[in-house]
């Protein structure tokens, strides 16, 4: 097993506000970084964005590491200004305007990286949440943090795009996604 965290917070976002404790789950599929056992998932503060949309809304979310290749952070990022990217389908504008999700704060001990590059930590065993907070305006979240919010047709260009760039990045739910154009020959 990996160390503890380093300092800092750990939530879970959720659209449910009655939780009380949390129950280690098994994966609902296979996960990319291998999780088979029931845990307890957390999300590290700093990539809490990335999660600050309706549960079920697929998203391309993606920012530089320091050994990102410059002319991947020039081509994908642009002339943004954020440090980090978050891209949805604008089908799903009117669902993230209208959902409220609660942020549970969780104690970081007997939390263990699962993948730090994504904000990813599990824990095995049952853990109560520190706090609550209710969030309304996910926009005005967004806005908050050093985050460009894109609006797109399709994920899947931009997928692919960061998917062969040496950006760090996650895919959130894409199974939800919109179909790719038919005509184009690529499996998923």
């Amino acid at each position: 097993m990996l160390p503890e965290p380093a300092a800092g917070r750990l939530f879970h976002v959720s659209d449910r506000p009655d939780i009380t404790l949390f129950e280690p789950r098994p994966p609902a599929s296979p996960h990319p970084q291998n999780v088979i056992r029931p845990v307890v998932w957390g999300i590290a503060e700093r990539l809490l964005h990335n999660y600050l949309l309706p549960r079920h809304c697929p998203r391309v979310t993606f920012y530089a590491r320091p050994d990102s290749d410059p002319a991947d952070v020039a081509h994908l990022m642009g002339q943004t200004a954020a440090r980090h990217v978050v891209a949805v389908e604008s089908g799903w504008l009117n669902a993230i305007r209208q959902t409220t999700l609660y942020l549970y704060e969780l104690p970081s001990r007997g939390f263990v990286a699962s993948d730090p590059g994504a904000g990813y930590y599990v824990s095995e065993t049952t853990v109560m949440p520190l706090f609550v907070c209710r969030v309304d305006d996910l926009l005005g979240q967004l806005a908050r943090r050093d985050v460009e919010l894109r609006l797109t047709p399709s994920l899947w260009p931009l997928r692919d795009a960061v998917l062969a760039s040496t950006l760090q990045f996650s895919f959130i739910r894409m199974r939800n996604a919109r179909p790719e154009d038919p005509g184009k020959n690529d499996a998923r």
